[in-house]
């Protein structure tokens, strides 16, 4: 039987004018549609999440640039499949160049990628990269500078279901009673996550459930999407991303952002990363303006932990609300920041004599060199210098305006 082509492959765009979603960069006055349609093809690297266009834009470059197109797959190429393409050059057929088009680049090691790096210099091979992670994190510098870098984007609900309603007619050729329903396709185009690829994924398997056609309905549509596609990778960008997204919208004091972002790492089964980032928000963005938010937080945290999923979510879900509600004060970070600084920088000096240790040095009982000991005086406290002669003046913490650090405040001033 001859094999049969996955949807997504065969409505794989042949043009700009099919590509749906870039924008950003492939709208009209473009730099990478003015790149392509002129044919004169540099080298580039994309960078997304996957099913955004990267494959078939290179795709469609190459064509433009009537440059003989060799894929790789950096996941299970090795150097000899590299070497194996460059040694190509100037045979039959490839007498206009070369274009190279290496997926998942960021698998490819340092040699591997200097061995790439060889065969780009003199212009033969044009090199198109792509990748899901940061290029200036996993990409060779040198690769990098030779190099034009575009970001791909997730395509938006809108994209997706023009390219699903290209589908759906694509499949009524032969199958002239098919039909998705406006409400189905929007339910496919939302649980992409994004991705054209699964979305158009999702339609195939609604039409092996209608053969002989009919409509595709919401709740076949349910069934055949099942659970919402996320780009998440514990290991790779997207989860720090998310994180980010996660801390910033809690400093920002939007409980609903929040919530937002927590729910998507716990979807994908992730208690350690929001639980861990949690405790750290607690005592860098609450700080000293609500210090009950740490202890409060550790208690959530440790039920999330011994619930277990998916009952962890309520007492996190609290927590977050709790964090972003709360008053916020950097006060404590910035503080430990400028002490550290000041470390950092060999500013040390001496610990003043008196506060020294007073128990042994060589078997002999220490003096006490003039140390006062604050309890024995009103209000448990009395003058006397802590920081070395260097540092005698230097102020690390300065309190913030809210009402628990300025009640603090005004308790330090009035006993001294």
């Amino acid at each position: 039987m001859p094999k049969i082509k996955p949807l997504a492959e065969t409505l794989r765009p042949t043009n700009l004018s099919e590509v749906v979603g870039q924008q950003h960069i492939l709208g009209q006055n473009k730099v990478l549609r003015q790149i392509i349609e002129s044919g004169n093809i540099s080298n580039m690297i994309f960078y997304g999440p996957s099913g955004t266009g990267k494959t078939t834009i290179a795709n469609i470059a190459a064509k433009c640039s009537n440059r003989t197109f060799y894929k790789l797959n950096a996941t299970t190429a090795n150097l000899s499949d590299v070497r194996e393409v460059t040694q190509s050059v100037g045979m039959l057929g490839n007498e206009n160049g070369i274009l190279l088009y290496l997926d998942e680049i960021q698998n490819f090691n340092k040699k591997q990628q200097q061995a790439l790096l060889e065969c780009i210099e003199n212009g033969d091979v044009v090199l198109i990269a792509s990748t899901t992670e940061n290029p200036y994190f996993y990409v060779y510098n040198a690769i990098l500078s030779r190099s034009n870098v575009f970001d791909f984007k997730p395509l938006q609900t809108s994209d997706i279901e023009s390219a699903l309603a290209r589908g759906v007619e694509y499949i009524k050729q032969n199958s002239p009673t098919f039909n998705a329903l406006p409400d189905a396709i929007t339910h496919m185009a939302q649980m992409s996550g994004g991705d054209v690829r699964r979305a158009l994924n999702s339609l195939e398997l609604a039409h092996s459930v209608l053969p002989l056609g009919g409509d595709v309905t919401l709740e076949i549509a349910e069934q055949c999407t099942q659970k919402q596609a996320m780009t998440y990778d514990k290991l790779g960008d997207n989860h720090y991303d998310i994180l980010s997204a996660f801390q910033k919208s809690i400093r920002g004091s939007d409980p609903n952002a929040a919530l937002h972002y927590l729910a998507r790492l716990l979807t994908a089964g992730d208690i350690q990363s929001p639980t861990r980032r949690m405790l750290v928000i607690a005592a860098e963005d609450i700080g000293l303006a609500y210090p009950n938010a740490l202890p409060i937080t550790k208690a959530a945290v440790d039920s999330a932990f011994q619930l277990g999923l998916p009952e962890a979510q309520i007492p996190l879900a609290e927590a977050v609300i709790l964090l972003c509600m709360a008053p916020k004060s950097n006060s404590g970070v910035n503080a430990i920041h400028a002490a550290m600084a000041d470390i950092a920088s060999g500013h040390l000096g001496n610990i003043p004599e008196h506060l020294r240790d007073i128990h042994y040095e060589g078997g002999k009982l220490k003096k006490m060199s003039g140390y006062k000991y604050p309890h024995d005086f009103p209000n448990h406290y009395t003058p006397q210098q802590y920081l070395p002669d260097e540092l005698i003046d230097a102020e690390y913490y300065t309190p913030a305006e809210n009402k628990f650090e300025q009640e603090l405040n005004d308790y330090w001033k009035k006993i001294k």
